[in-house]
């Protein structure tokens, strides 16, 4: 197993590892390391059956209830922990969830009391240009805001809302998911680093603002998380096989051609409700 850099401050890219093959303890642990070391990780050139990103993805704990799952295009066609990610349509209707377009940053269940605490992503058809997916590291988002900022938003909490096939914010579609709120700034349970938790998509206000004020500093933070130097742009390959932390970390996808075929398989892990994050200014 081999680790290279994706950029200074976050993503590495894995080598020497079939994932179609099961983990040994050493090469799990080193993963995990790995994975909260730089969040989000690369695994190119794999080929895995459906059975076994299954297998790999339970490693990393449990699965969600999906309790949505009858009204999910994927049901009948993969399994429950499955989510289909595709712009695909068979008799007029998506395979999938996300068909189209542009989607703003987020995290995933950031919205559920227990929000998710890893997604992983599979490519299986892939456009040839677009449909990047974009990572915004939150620990860095946060360690750089003005200690001023930092003491303004340490008691606040922000709601979080998203509809079922939304990627534009204020434009709702399909059924509500659920809706939470959150710290704004939150721990993460195994590192103990704080991260700002807030996303351009999910978030609607920070509850303990007025409602001019809030708008007002969620788009600065939007703004702020959004910055060139926070990001990290993974253009797919086929077998490529991403996970990220979304304890720490935003993600987006950029626009794609709807003539084109895309298809990628998701697992995500349930996570627990966060508590706050400790703020410490200078």
């Amino acid at each position: 197993m081999e680790i290279e850099k994706l950029t200074d401050s976050f993503g590495a890219r894995i080598h020497g590892l079939d994932l179609s093959i099961p983990l040994n303890r050493e090469e799990h642990a080193e993963l995990h390391k790995a994975w909260l070391d730089y969040q989000v990780l690369v695994i190119p050139k794999q080929k895995l059956t459906q059975e076994e990103q299954i297998k790999f993805a339970r490693t990393w704990g449990e699965f969600p209830k999906r309790e949505r799952y009858d009204k999910r295009a994927e049901k009948g066609t993969a399994d429950k922990s499955i989510m289909l990610v595709s712009n695909i349509r068979e008799n007029g209707k998506p395979i999938g969830s996300l068909p189209d377009g542009e989607m703003m940053f987020h995290t995933d269940g950031a919205y559920d009391e227990h929000p998710y605490n890893y997604t992983m992503l599979y490519a299986l058809e892939l456009p040839k240009t677009g449909g990047n997916t974009l990572f915004a590291n939150m620990y860095a988002a946060y360690e750089t805001l003005s200690d001023e900022m930092k003491l303004k938003l340490s008691d606040c909490t922000a709601h979080h809302g998203y509809y079922s096939g939304t990627v534009q914010r204020g434009q709702p579609v399909g059924h509500l998911n659920g809706e939470f709120s959150h710290p704004v700034f939150i721990e993460h349970n195994e590192t103990g680093r704080t991260a700002l938790f807030i996303s351009r998509l999910l978030t609607l206000c920070i509850n303990e603002l007025l409602k001019e004020e809030s708008e007002e500093i969620l788009k600065f933070l939007f703004d702020h998380s959004e910055k060139p130097e926070f990001i990290y742009e993974h253009r797919w390959s086929l077998g490529d096989l991403v996970m990220w932390d979304n304890r720490c970390l935003n993600h987006a996808r950029t626009d794609f051609s709807t003539s084109e075929r895309r298809l990628l398989r998701r697992n995500v892990i349930q996570g627990k409700r966060p508590n706050r994050g400790h703020v410490r200014v200078a």
